[in-house]
């Protein structure tokens, strides 16, 4: 079963991403002091999350944690 966006956001928000309001709709962007880019993830809080989504959350967070 996909996990929800709302699963990746808390994810991101533990690892110290913060959500940046200049994306737009239901786009929402987050940022981190050591990821050299920005984590955009679309949907609503309780659509399923993409295999794509779930995979750059994870690879943000590896980044970031180095």
């Amino acid at each position: 079963m996909p996990r929800k966006i709302r699963q990746l956001i808390a994810d991101l928000e533990a690892e110290g991403f913060v959500s940046v309001s200049d994306a737009k709709g239901s786009h929402r962007k987050f940022r981190h002091p050591r990821f050299a880019g920005a984590v955009i993830l679309s949907g609503k809080t309780g659509d399923d999350a993409h295999r794509y989504q779930e995979k750059q959350v994870h690879n943000a967070i590896r980044e970031a944690s180095k």
